[in-house]
């Protein structure tokens, strides 16, 4: 019988583990990471960011979202994690399959090294 080829575990640092995520004003998102960083997140940025199947192709990576269809007052109802890697993002525009894996929301901030 032929070995068996499992992905490898997702990369858990210290870099991409959140210690706290929590609301940051009316439009925010914060997450303060366990290596100290702090990234604030324009809730509609991420909810323009989704990765999900719904909002990109996942045959060729095209844009499905049209931006014009997510309300300028988006926001979240609820945030769940998603095991030790990702959260999930219940949107108040109904949009509920997107998740978001910590090393990309890490990747989201232009101001994380």
């Amino acid at each position: 019988m032929a070995a068996r080829r499992y992905a490898p575990p997702v990369s858990v640092t210290a870099r991409t583990t959140p210690s706290d995520i929590r609301q940051d004003g009316p439009s925010g998102l914060a997450i303060t990471w366990g290596d100290g960083h702090r990234s604030v997140f324009a809730v509609r940025d991420l909810r323009l960011a989704c990765g999900c199947a719904v909002c990109v192709d996942e045959w060729t990576g095209d844009d499905r979202l049209d931006p014009t269809s997510v309300p300028e007052d988006v926001a979240p109802r609820s945030i769940q994690p998603v095991g030790r890697y990702a959260i999930q993002i219940d949107w108040s525009d109904g949009h509920t399959s997107g998740v978001y894996p910590f090393e990309r929301l890490r990747s989201l901030d232009p101001t994380a090294r």
